[in-house]
Formats: C-alpha cells, sequence, structure tokens
C-alpha cells in the first residue's frame, strides 16, 4: 500500500513537471536594451524605476538600461542598432525625424518639460530677465546645431520668445552629471545652466547658482510654452516595430506598469523604491516629488494637448527651416500600444 502512494505521487511530480516545463522554456525572459540618459535625472526617474520594481520582469522581460550622456547620444546608439530603445525628448526626436532618421516613438513619459534655467551666483545683478543672457554661455546637454537637444531647443526658444536671437548666445556641453555640471558652473565656462531635478537644486543649496526659470512649475511651464508638453517619451525604429512588434509592445507594458506604480504611491516610497538608505538622496527625491511628481504620465497614452504644445514648440523653433513646414508629430508617432487620448 505504502508503495502504491509513492508510486502514485511520483507519477503525480512527474505530471506536473512535463505540465510546467513548456511553459518556463516560453517564458524565458525575452531580452531587450534601452538607451537613455542619465543615471539619476528626475526627468528619466521612471526608467530607474524599471528594474527597482521589477517592472521588466512582470512583463516577461530581462531588461538592460544603458545609459548616455543625453537623449541625442541614445538616440544615436538606438539608430545604430546597438538598442533596441532609446529615451529622449520628443522635440529632440522630431530633429532627427527632419533630418530623415528612421524613428518612431511608442510610449509618452512625461507631461512638462522638467528643466531649470539657473544662472551663476555672481551674475545676479547682471542677469534678471531671460533676455539679459544674451551674450553669454548657456549650458545645455548637447551644444551642437545638428541634433539639438531638447534642454538647447528650450533655451532657444525661450531667448526667441524675449525678443533674443538665440545666435547672440553661446552653447556649451555641460554633461549629464551633476558632477559635470557643478564643475562647468564653478570654472566659470558657463554663465547660465539648462538643467534637471535634483542636479539644479543642489547647485542652488550650495549657493553656486540661484534660479530664473523653473519649468517643473505649471504655471511657469504653460507661460513659457504656452501648454502641457510631452518631454520624455520611448522610442524606436521602423523595422524593429515591423520585425519584432512584441519587444514594443512589452516595452511599452513596461513603461506603462512603472507610471502605473508612480502614480498610485506616495513620494516616500517611491524614494525609498530609488534610493534604500541614501538620506541625502531620499531627501532630494522626496522633496521634489512632493512639488513634481504630477509631471509624469500616468499612464503613457499620447495626449492630443501634450503633442499639439510641443509641435507648435518645434516649428516655431525651427520656423525658417523649410524641412519642418510641414511636420506634424503624429507622422511618427505610432501610438498601437499605448493609445491616444484627447
Amino acid at each position: 500500500m505504502q508503495n502504491k502512494i509513492t508510486n502514485l505521487l511520483r507519477l503525480a511530480l512527474l505530471s506536473l513537471l512535463l505540465q510546467f516545463a513548456p511553459i518556463a522554456h516560453a517564458h524565458t525572459p525575452l531580452k531587450i536594451t534601452l538607451a537613455a540618459p542619465g543615471p539619476g535625472s528626475f526627468s528619466y526617474l521612471p526608467i530607474d524605476l524599471i528594474k527597482k520594481i521589477g517592472a521588466d520582469r512582470a512583463e516577461g522581460v530581462d531588461l538592460e538600461v544603458r545609459y548616455f550622456g543625453g537623449g541625442p547620444l541614445a538616440a544615436s546608439e538606438m539608430l545604430k542598432g546597438n538598442n533596441d530603445f532609446a529615451a529622449l525628448g520628443m522635440s529632440a526626436l522630431a530633429s532627427l525625424y527632419v533630418e530623415g532618421k528612421d524613428v518612431k516613438s511608442i510610449v509618452s513619459i512625461s507631461r512638462a518639460p522638467t528643466y531649470v534655467l539657473s544662472v551663476r551666483s555672481e551674475l545676479q545683478p547682471y542677469i534678471k530677465t531671460v533676455a539679459d543672457l544674451k551674450g553669454h554661455v548657456i549650458g545645455v546637454h548637447s551644444s551642437g546645431k545638428n541634433n539639438k537637444s531638447t534642454s538647447r531647443q528650450l533655451v532657444e526658444f525661450m531667448l526667441q520668445r524675449a525678443g533674443i536671437s538665440p545666435d547672440s548666445a553661446n552653447f556649451l556641453s555641460a554633461g549629464q552629471s551633476f558632477m559635470e555640471q557643478r564643475a562647468a558652473i564653478m570654472s566659470g565656462s558657463i554663465d547660465a545652466l539648462m538643467g534637471e531635478e535634483p542636479f539644479s537644486s543642489r547647485l542652488a543649496e550650495a549657493g553656486l547658482v540661484y534660479i530664473l526659470a523653473d519649468l517643473h512649475n505649471e504655471k511657469m511651464a504653460r507661460q513659457a510654452l504656452g501648454g502641457p508638453f510631452l518631454y520624455v517619451q520611448i522610442a524606436t525604429r521602423s523595422d524593429l516595430l515591423q520585425q519584432q512588434p512584441e519587444k514594443v509592445k512589452r516595452m511599452v507594458a513596461i513603461m506603462r506598469r512603472v507610471l502605473y506604480w508612480i502614480a498610485s504611491n506616495k513620494p516616500d516610497e517611491i524614494a525609498r523604491m530609488l534610493h534604500g538608505n541614501d538620506q541625502a538622496a531620499l531627501l532630494d527625491s522626496k522633496q521634489l516629488l512632493a512639488r513634481n511628481k504630477s509631471v509624469f504620465s500616468p499612464d503613457g497614452i499620447f495626449r492630443r494637448q501634450e503633442v499639439t504644445t510641443t509641435e507648435r514648440f518645434f516649428l516655431y523653433l525651427s520656423k525658417n527651416d523649410p524641412k519642418v513646414r510641414n511636420l506634424r508629430l503624429t507622422d511618427f508617432i505610432d501610438a498601437r500600444y499605448a493609445g491616444w487620448r484627447e
């Protein structure tokens, strides 16, 4: 009798093993690579959270995030085929599209340009408005005239709105890390900086800069840009969309999972997940999230008003470029997985 029971148990165990073996094989994680600016930038906080909360594993993906010194560099690596996806500003992606690059935006991440325009403290008596930046050196993520970073585009837009030609200011790459930006400010190689949080707040707290314009502030951003603004998004290539749609579907699902998680958790919990017991980083993140958590999309859906504002911004900025006149951002948005909303 005992042997019969033992044999039955063995058969039951073997049956279970045979039943789940194909499933385990089918659930071998899909390898995906994502190029992104960072790490540590508030604008790209959802990217930093992916591995922390296990959003990739939950979607059956083994995601590798590779960090670069700015969105255009991340996009360049994606376009070369070295990465599947890239995170960067929507208007920076528009610049690539205008230059004939094969880019497609697949999911929205943020609803405001999470930048701060700051100025070296010793220049406070002389620079009180954006117009006063004429003739000065402004630090941005990428200073090249081709494939401009969003930070440079924002400065040029604000200068034009203030009646100043962007050519009357000089632009210099100030890097993507706090140490690089701090060095640029302290050396005097830049007079102003279009930077991201938490770096700008740290520079201000250290007395190295003062804040001229904070685009995290909804009222200030609307005044500067005319409405909600689609900033960070995830892009890929048409060939990957066509040949490996499962990767695109899962990448969108990962980002939507992260954005849902951010929307449903308090700043303290988000900060703890990001930084563990690093008290200084925890404090920075909690303060920023308490003020600015709403800059992140709650669901990754493309919203018409955000797209319209961003399109208007890009067309105004590039009004002298004949290649841009008929541009519509919808030309390179593929929302089959993220969706649209009015």
